[in-house]
């Protein structure tokens, strides 16, 4: 695919200089084109019929052994691949399926990827991955994904506006959302029941005795961040704990060691801090530990929300909510089949997964103090 950048900013070059570049660099670019062999050339090779060729390629299509190997032969001699082009314009289906991704350093995501994509492939699905930088919308990539006629959007960037979801009806796409709030006839959301785990991590701060408490938030704007804030903090509040302090951070590692540092501020620092992921986590611990002094988990505990592989290594140890993604994955999935065969009476949908709270090192062995 070849892309044209044009200077809006530059007076110099105007509509017909813009277009008059754009046509030479396509001429260019355009020679020498490849030519695909067709299921006509196929059918003569194979001395069968074209439909003959057409049955090969279709699943559960009656055609014999005999003229299945004969066209198999042919196909594999010219090179040739069924073009699903006139499939789509038959069934109305691609059987293509958008998987759109915020940040991939985050293993989160990664593990949210391999899991939708070998549940989709195994049912004869394919996936056009799409990748959303940090900080931008889900929202803008819509028109080009329906451009490619995806069969349904699956999605781990929790941002969509209500517009976005308006599209997305009319164009008749449907999208499965993880960890979203916005839903309608054709947006549906699988969340991990965040407010759940937030309340399940102060519980076990409060079990081990912790009076001050820190809590190290993602996006602001997020669900799952303010899920999981709302859970954490009014449990502790329902327990009579006022001593809570928040710092903003951005569920990257960064964020949670500056965050750590402006935590440990105060005289009476706190003995317990919950990060929003596992990213932030270890950031927070390398703070306490490498620049702080402090221990972990002797003087301060640190809990996380994932589950990503790190969280299990020994340098980290990291207590934290397991989001169960082959669950999610498994929730997921039949509500975009569903929409996309064309089943109206299923509106859009919101369901909660249980998360797991994983106790590991980062927290066992805390010493109470005064």
């Amino acid at each position: 695919m070849t892309f044209f950048a044009f200077n809006s900013q530059d007076p110099a070059l105007d509509v017909n200089q813009n277009l008059s570049m754009a046509t030479q660099k396509l001429n260019s670019a355009s020679a020498p084109t490849r030519k695909y062999p067709s299921s006509t050339e196929v059918a003569k090779l194979a001395g069968v019929s074209q439909s003959a060729v057409s049955r090969t390629f279709t699943a559960g299509a009656s055609v014999s052994e005999r003229t299945r190997k004969k066209v198999i032969k042919a196909a594999e001699a010219l090179g040739y691949s069924p073009n699903i082009l006139p499939r789509i314009l038959l069934t109305n289906r691609s059987r293509l399926v958008a998987i759109v991704i915020g940040e991939m350093s985050n293993p989160y995501y990664a593990r949210v990827l391999e899991e939708f994509s070998r549940v989709l492939q195994e049912q004869g699905n394919q996936v056009l991955l799409c990748s959303v930088g940090h900080g931008e919308y889900v929202d803008d990539a819509i028109p080009s994904l329906a451009g490619y006629r995806v069969d349904g959007i699956i999605t781990a960037h929790p941002i969509l506006s209500e517009e976005a979801a308006e599209q997305c009806e009319k164009i008749g796409v449907p999208i499965v959302l993880f960890n979203g709030r916005v839903r309608s006839n054709w947006v549906s959301s699988i969340c991990c029941d965040n407010s759940a785990a937030g309340r399940d991590v102060a519980d076990l701060f409060l079990k081990y005795g912790a009076k001050r408490f820190g809590y190290i938030a993602g996006g602001q704007e997020t669900l799952a961040n303010q899920d999981r804030s709302a859970g954490f903090i009014n449990r502790l509040k329902e327990s009579g704990i006022s001593d809570i302090r928040s710092v903003s951070g951005n569920f990257r590692y960064e964020d949670g060691y500056q965050a750590a540092l402006k935590l440990m501020e105060p005289k009476r620092p706190p003995q317990a801090i919950f990060c929003a992921n596992d990213m932030m986590a270890f950031g927070a611990i390398d703070a306490l530990r490498h620049e702080a002094g402090v221990r972990v988990p002797q003087e301060v505990m640190v809990a996380g929300f994932d589950d990503i592989p790190e969280a299990g290594w020994a340098s980290y140890s990291l207590t934290t909510v397991r989001q169960e993604v082959g669950q999610m994955v498994q929730a997921a999935v039949p509500i975009f089949q569903t929409k996309a065969a064309g089943h109206e009476n299923v509106r859009g949908l919101l369901k909660l997964v249980r998360g797991t709270l994983v106790q590991r090192g980062s927290t066992t062995g805390w010493i109470k103090r005064r």
